[in-house]
């Protein structure tokens, strides 16, 4: 029997890089992972991929920064699986490398509704699937950026910074209904997203000094498995050269 056989798993961001290594990791551990983005070619491919390797996976597209788009978005994963035993919110965007003064109102907006409004709106969603079953995970993409300055990357790290104090929050709350929450907060990642997103400090352009999508998927495996005594972890992940 697999680790996660009959489970039901929500990954947001799940076109490309990290939300797609997570969800390829789920998969292959037996849930059936939801895939969502708006790009619904690349979740396509993301799908065929894990189908070719004998996973389940399916596609919802949604901008997650739509109340109501995400508010349809639950109501549909209720109504076909009935259940979401994991949620990772893993979608995101970045503004690194202009001054907060250069910043522009609308720049501010993508970045916090995208990076922090979206991982609200998710678990406002499907919290309420969780309570029913009283039990769940939740998992908070994060970033070393939510932990240390990031000059040049001020509206990326205040989404990080808020992402963690939902975390903790949302810990809090949920903890009664045996559901716990996890941020990863990782460093720089191997990524077309990690190249310019403000992850942490900067490692140069040297994927050997980078984290990788899978290192972050196995982190995210090992949360969903283990049995934690506690209802909230951080789990900080820097990067190391790799020879």
């Amino acid at each position: 029997m697999s680790a996660l056989e009959s489970q039901v798993a929500v990954v947001t961001g799940a076109a490309r890089g990290v939300g797609a290594a997570v969800a390829k990791k789920l998969a292959g551990m037996g849930a059936h992972v939801v895939l969502i983005a708006r790009n619904v070619d690349q979740l396509n491919q993301i799908r065929d991929e894990i189908a070719k390797d004998g996973g389940s996976a399916s596609v919802l597209a949604c901008d997650l920064t739509d109340a109501a788009a995400v508010a349809q978005l639950g109501r549909s994963i209720a109504e076909t699986h009935k259940r979401c035993d994991i949620l990772v919110n893993n979608a995101g965007v970045g503004l690194n490398g202009k001054p907060l003064h250069e910043v522009t109102a609308d720049e501010w907006d993508l970045v916090l509704n995208t990076n922090l409004r979206g991982p609200f709106l998710m678990i406002r969603a499907l919290a309420p699937l969780m309570i029913a079953a009283r039990s769940g995970y939740i998992i908070n993409i994060s970033s070393l950026a939510g932990k240390n300055p990031l000059p040049k990357g001020a509206a990326y790290a205040a989404s990080k910074w808020g992402l963690n104090g939902l975390t903790y929050s949302v810990a809090e709350e949920l903890r009664e209904y045996n559901i716990r929450v996890s941020a990863v907060a990782p460093g720089s990642i191997n990524t077309d997203f990690g190249d310019h997103a403000g992850r942490g400090a900067a490692s140069g352009k040297d994927p050997n000094k980078k984290l990788q999508p899978e290192d972050i998927a196995s982190v995210v495996a090992t949360l969903v498995t283990q049995s934690a005594q506690s209802f909230i972890s951080e789990v900080l992940l820097r990067p190391t050269h790799k020879p």
